[in-house]
């Protein structure tokens, strides 16, 4: 997604942007996959 370097220092910050990374592009797949409706109500229930 366009990220070649971590913006943050010390293991325990690396490793929160690293999962908001990662959540981030599970998200983008989901979107494409099921399309919003289906998220966002999946997310309600």
């Amino acid at each position: 997604m366009g990220a070649t370097h971590f913006l943050t220092r010390t293991l325990k910050r690396v490793s929160t942007e690293m999962s908001l990374q990662v959540l981030a592009y599970n998200m983008k797949r989901v979107i494409a996959i099921m399309g919003i409706g289906p998220l966002m109500q999946a997310i309600r229930a």
